[in-house]
């Protein structure tokens, strides 16, 4: 009988074009210094991404991707405006060979599993707390410019594309600065939970004092207001039913007192309807019975709304009542009342530019983890144009920076080489 031979045959990963050990020691560190600016948006994205713990066995097994180098993949297709993870390789693959020469993905692009259990295995409270950091950074560069008074609004968001076993939908209260547009921290409410017991535990994240927070009704709670107050910062908050007695009493109490000042503001033409806006401004010394619940005298401010849509001449009103831990003399209360509608701009701004509610997560953590991903990608066009000099690019839509940028590699490396 004849001899057979024994061919032995190497086999490659499919997602790989060579395979090295991720956390091998190489020339990274220099390769990035070469094509990546000091101070830059990108150099500090790739700082928040090496912060993100590992959650994988580093000390066994072959771990092919570097955790840090799939973050940064994931935020750099997003700010494209890409989201699906067939998207996100494909842009990988297409610009291999530049990532490569940034010291990135050495093993090739990672697979749609990888991208999965990077989702849903990464710690979600660790990653949002280095958003924080690297949010805070520049927040407080941006702020330095800033002449006004801090607002800093907080309201909650569902996370639409992933459902519990409830039916309901994971909540995530974040506080977002309108003066710098960045989100700066963020906490998730728990299942059986919500916003009431989430906000004072995302104010404990953050410095308030000096500063204006913004809420809606909800927040119109005893410990919330307490809070706010003992962290030396001041509120107007929306006033509705969830509060009926402090809100009726001041409904019934309003027609038997003067405002201290009253202004109008308007008619301003604006999304085809011509809005005229009436604030009236009370002290509310004698309007509200239980100050000691509350923490003290509160300022009330009635805002009163008249539309007229101009394609049909329909007339519509509306009343608001706001209470607020501001002095009566506070210029232009309705400005500052106004500005909360920054955060719901946010907000829409996930869903449309991003479409965050389109995206389907199967659990909480992979939906809190896609969420500060987003909430990065979205900083970083408000960071781009604080950092900018001409009104023309601070002027700039998000939209309009997305379709830009999306056309090459090169664009997107000069739009994160900003500093």
């Amino acid at each position: 009988m004849g001899e057979y031979q024994t061919v032995t045959l190497k086999m490659e990963p499919l997602d790989q074009s060579l395979s090295i050990d991720a956390h091998k020691l190489n020339h990274t560190a220099k390769v990035i210094n070469k094509f990546v600016p000091q101070g830059s948006i990108l150099e500090r994205l790739m700082n928040f991404a090496a912060s993100v713990p590992d959650f994988r066995r580093c000390d066994k097994g072959n771990i092919r991707h570097r955790l840090n180098d799939i973050i940064i993949l994931m935020i750099l297709r997003r700010t494209c405006g890409h989201v699906g993870r067939s998207d996100i390789i494909a842009f990988g693959k297409y610009n291999l060979n530049k990532f490569r020469k940034m010291g990135m993905l050495k093993n090739g692009i990672p697979s749609v599993a990888t991208f999965c259990r990077v989702e849903n295995g990464s710690d979600d409270p660790a990653m949002a707390d280095s958003m924080q950091a690297f949010a805070e950074n520049f927040h407080n560069e941006l702020f330095k410019a800033c002449r006004d008074r801090e607002i800093v609004c907080v309201d909650g968001k569902a996370e639409r594309g992933t459902v519990h076993e409830n039916g309901r939908s994971p909540d995530i209260v974040s506080a977002y600065s309108f003066n710098t547009g960045i989100t700066i921290a963020t906490e998730a409410c728990k299942e059986k939970s919500n916003e009431i017991k989430a906000v004072p535990i995302l104010l404990d994240k953050i410095d308030i004092s000096g500063k204006i927070v913004t809420a809606d009704a909800m927040s119109m709670q005893k410990d919330i207001v307490e809070k706010i107050r003992k962290k030396g910062g001041d509120f107007p908050i929306e006033l509705k039913a969830n509060q009926p007695s402090l809100r009726y009493g001041i409904e019934d109490r309003l027609v038997e007192h003067t405002p201290v000042y009253s202004y109008t503001e308007g008619p301003e033409l604006a999304h085809g309807r011509i809005e005229t806006r009436t604030y009236r401004v009370y002290d509310g010394l004698d309007i509200i019975a239980d100050k000691k619940k509350w923490g003290g005298n509160m300022t009330i401010i009635e805002y009163e709304s008249s539309t007229v849509k101009k394609s049909t001449g329909v007339h519509t009103s509306e009343k608001r009542l706001y209470v607020s831990s501001m002095p009566t003399d506070t210029p232009q209360p309705g400005t500052i009342v106004r500005n909360h509608w920054s955060i719901e701009s946010m907000h829409w701004g996930l869903d449309h530019n991003l479409q965050q509610d389109n995206i389907k997560r199967k659990s909480s953590r992979a939906a809190r983890n896609l969420d500060t991903i987003q909430r990065i990608v979205y900083s970083v066009f408000s960071i781009w144009k604080g950092l900018r000099k001409k009104q023309s690019d601070k002027n700039k839509g998000m939209a309009e920076l997305i379709r830009h940028i999306s056309m090459s590699f090169t664009r997107i490396m000069r739009f994160l080489s900003q500093k």
